[in-house]
């Protein structure tokens, strides 16, 4: 069946860097899309991150733009999301969405 499973979730001080990656299997990786998504304690599910089937395309919220990055390895299944100069305000759980699933999400927190 269908699986997204998402790690690399943590805690982490304001102005630095966490890594989150995304496993896929049951699918055609390299045929879908990749999205990223978080959902803050009170407020709803929000657009991350996209990328296309090759990776040539991306796609960020303004929120995030010039401090993510997303990347995907078709050979290995996998979509990472590369976060730096994380903001206490990027506390969230980080969902990955792709084929009409998603994952079970991965707390990220930010805090001093």
């Amino acid at each position: 069946q269908v699986q997204l499973v998402e790690s690399g979730g943590g805690l982490v001080q304001p102005g630095g860097s966490l890594s989150l990656s995304c496993a896929a299997s049951g699918f055609t990786f390299s045929r879908a899309p990749m999205r990223w998504f978080r959902q803050a304690p009170g407020k709803e599910r929000e657009f991350v991150s996209f990328i296309s089937t090759t990776g040539d395309s991306t796609v960020y919220a303004d929120s995030v733009k010039g401090r993510f990055t997303v990347t995907r390895d078709n050979s290995k299944n996998t979509v990472s999301l590369h976060m730096n100069s994380l903001k206490v305000e990027d506390t969230a759980v980080y969902y990955c969405n792709g084929f009409g699933y998603w994952g079970q999400g991965t707390q990220v927190t930010v805090s001093s």
